[in-house]
């Protein structure tokens, strides 16, 4: 008896993370009305505007597909510039999604289950702006059907050898199995959205959707055994997806690029990356739908304490980047560092280090992890230094060739940054829609870690 008494007293002891004495039926309320409410003017609004800048992106990739690559900005040596950037610094957005989901619930992590539903969505976002930019790299987009192994009567197969080829089976793996563990998440919430629709489509919609749910023990069983599945299946995925990425870079013999250090220095920026994502979006949501009750305190301070960890590592790697290119006594590698801090890319270097380096350093002090207006501000800064440290790596290994007469220098064309700011516009349109018709909150889970739902932690409910 004192060991039941003594787990209630711990499970009280916790910091809360639902606030403002909520029950089971206000929780459903308080995220059911986000979607199932009247759509507010705001709403419409953003729309049109994410929308416009998304038909950008669908104007440019038009324009590229009838002119040619030749309207990106690319040259010699620089045969890999904005399009690759962007290409990783999706990728990257997209980590923080899985790791929120599958890792830490592994871990058993309460304190993920009121961001993890926004994480995972703003994921398969990212994978779809992500996956534009190899797609249209290829040049012949009509043809990038050959990069997947089907049978061909020229016999013509994928080459595996071609870096191409890994983004390609990592990327839609990763993709696929995100899609999976989100929508099997959502399949309680789903169900209670189906329960409460009030208009016939709305209900043979969800209907379809939720699979059948109908609550029961049987369907929890089943339920919570696939999702540890799927969270066992994406954990290394978080780590592989994005070590794979790395490694288009890591196996060529370009100085900057050939060592060993960028599979973790890349996974370690990517959930960087990705968190400071997370938290620039979840603090104009809960500012927007007043989900104070439930994006806490709490998981603000452990999300400024993953990106105070992951920002030290990604500052670590650069800082051994320096002692490998001095210790490996390669002319051609020590050079290629000190081009970068102080060559002609020097400021897009020192930008990298400032926002991605220091700025994190912040959240050392409590104070300022408990200040929305500093993370907010902090989330953006480690956004566009991440931007940059993709950036650095790239044009900066590439636009001085061994040889002088080869050098070079990268600007983007306004098809480059068109492209970029449109594919902002699509994962910003996604993620409207996803607001409207989805529970942007994990209801189930959340109800999960009320005192309510355990056995011995509230005695009045």
């Amino acid at each position: 008896m004192s060991s039941v008494s003594e787990d209630a007293a711990n499970q009280l002891s916790r910091p809360q993370l639902v606030l403002g004495g909520q029950n089971f039926h206000t929780v459903t309320e308080a995220v059911s009305r986000i979607a199932e409410g009247k759509t507010p003017k705001a709403w419409y609004l953003a729309f049109a505007i994410t929308s416009s800048i998304t038909a950008i992106l669908g104007a440019m990739l038009a324009y590229l597909v009838a002119t040619g690559v030749g309207v990106w900005g690319n040259n010699q040596p620089i045969g890999w510039a904005w399009d690759i950037t962007n290409f990783v610094f999706w990728i990257g957005i997209g980590h923080a999604g899985t790791l929120i989901s599958a890792i830490l619930f592994l871990f058993r992590q309460k304190w993920r289950t009121s961001i993890n539903r926004f994480a995972e969505a703003m994921t398969l976002f990212a994978v779809a702006c992500a996956g534009i930019y190899p797609l249209f790299h290829v040049g012949r987009v009509w043809v990038a059907w050959w990069l997947f192994p089907l049978p061909y009567s020229q016999g013509m197969w994928p080459n595996f050898r071609s870096p191409l080829l890994w983004d390609v089976f990592a990327v839609s793996t990763y993709g696929t199995v995100s899609l999976l563990f989100w929508y099997v998440g959502l399949i309680p919430d789903i169900g209670t959205f189906r329960d409460r629709a009030k208009s016939k489509i709305k209900k043979m919609i969800y209907g379809a959707l939720s699979l059948g749910w109908r609550g029961s023990g049987r369907h929890w069983r089943h339920y919570e055994i696939a999702y540890m599945i799927l969270a066992g299946l994406s954990t290394p995925l978080v780590l592989s997806v994005h070590s794979v990425v790395s490694f288009d870079f890591a196996v060529s013999i370009i100085p900057g690029w050939h060592t060993t250090i960028f599979p973790p220095y890349f996974v370690a920026g990517a959930i960087f990356s990705g968190f400071a994502m997370v938290m620039t979006l979840m603090l104009i949501a809960r500012w927007i739908f007043k989900l104070e009750n439930f994006v806490t305190m709490v998981h603000l301070d452990n999300m400024c304490k993953i990106m105070l960890a992951t920002g030290t590592i990604v500052g670590y790697a650069y800082a051994t980047e320096f002692f490998i290119a001095w210790y490996s006594g390669n002319a051609y590698e020590k050079f290629t560092f000190l081009n970068r801090a102080f060559g002609p890319y020097a400021w897009a270097y020192w930008i990298m280090v400032s926002c991605n380096v220091i700025s994190p350093q912040l959240f050392w002090f409590k104070s300022l992890r408990s200040n929305l207006t500093v993370m907010f501000i902090v989330s953006i800064i480690i956004n566009i230094g991440m931007w940059f440290e993709r950036f650095v790596i790239i044009v900066t290994s590439l636009h001085r060739d061994f040889l002088p007469s080869s050098w070079g220098y990268f600007s983007p064309t306004f098809v480059d940054i068109l492209t970029f700011f449109g594919s902002f516009g699509l994962f910003l349109t996604l993620f409207l829609l996803f607001i409207r018709v989805l529970p942007i909150i994990a209801v189930s889970e959340v109800k999960g870690v009320m005192p309510q739902a355990h056995a011995h932690g509230d005695s009045h409910h």
